[in-house]
């Protein structure tokens, strides 16, 4: 795994991603992003892929045209390491390749998961771009499957919080922390959105394309994850999961923009 830290700058907004993570967005010194090693989350974002949500009450078997898929929670993408493919002056782009039924060590078990390897039956590459633009900074999520494979998608970035007066604008609603805590581990349901303001010390605009829905998730005060969905996955139980994907069609672009306002 490329454990190099790659950089990029354009005017007063700049970017820092590991092996694919992005761990620190700021605009005039303005950090952004959930610091790793403060309390809340081990990390400042991750993909859900092809899943969304937990798997263990239906023994980590997830429905499929081609039989069961071995997945744990949020999918195996996570668990496979980026490569960085293409790095020049505003964008950086890393990808993973998946070949069908290859096993995929489970970093959890046996700590956390009684699931040691994990196996889906479809191939895919999957491409995270990122590229800084004059005002904000573009994700792009590009996958590249076979036909009629099954997947949902979730993005999951961790932002910082600085003051305790924090909350989410979605439409003509607004989410404290305290509701987002409330939720616990199901995390917040936003659904039928694409836009959303994190109000701060600074405002953070965060708009989706593809996706469709937000989820909502923290179990501290000083971080808040905004979690742009293509499925809720609690609005079912785990046995009926597949119920939530949608059938690829060949390349499909996905993507989050956020805007420091």
């Amino acid at each position: 795994m490329d454990q190099t830290i790659s950089r990029l700058q354009k005017r007063d907004l700049s970017l820092s991603v590991e092996a694919g993570e992005l761990v620190s967005f700021q605009q005039a010194g303005h950090e952004f992003i959930h610091q790793k090693g403060n309390p809340g989350w081990r990390n400042s974002d991750t993909e859900m892929f092809p899943i969304i949500g937990p798997t263990n009450e239906a023994g980590f078997q997830v429905q499929v045209p081609r039989g069961s898929a071995l997945l744990d929670q949020h999918g195996h993408l996570r668990e496979m390491d980026y490569e960085l493919s293409q790095q020049v002056e505003d964008t950086l782009v890393y990808r993973k390749a998946y070949q069908a039924g290859t096993p995929i060590k489970n970093s959890k078990y046996p700590e956390k998961s009684k699931r040691q390897w994990l196996v889906w039956p479809y191939s895919f590459v999957f491409e995270k771009r990122f590229r800084l633009a004059e005002d904000h900074l573009e994700i792009t999520f590009v996958i590249d499957a076979e036909k009629d494979m099954p997947f949902m998608l979730g993005y999951h970035p961790a932002f910082l919080l600085t003051t305790d007066k924090s909350q989410v604008l979605a439409g003509d609603r607004s989410i404290s922390l305290e509701e987002v805590l409330a939720a616990g581990s199901r995390a917040l349901e936003v659904p039928e959105i694409s836009e959303i303001v994190l109000r701060d010390t600074r405002d953070l605009k965060i708009t989706s394309k593809g996706f469709g829905h937000f989820m909502l998730w923290t179990e501290v005060e000083n971080m808040i994850c905004v979690e742009p969905i293509s499925f809720y996955p609690y609005a079912v139980n785990q046995a009926s999961l597949h119920e939530g994907f949608q059938y690829s069609q060949g390349v499909q672009e996905f993507q989050v923009c956020l805007f420091p306002v």
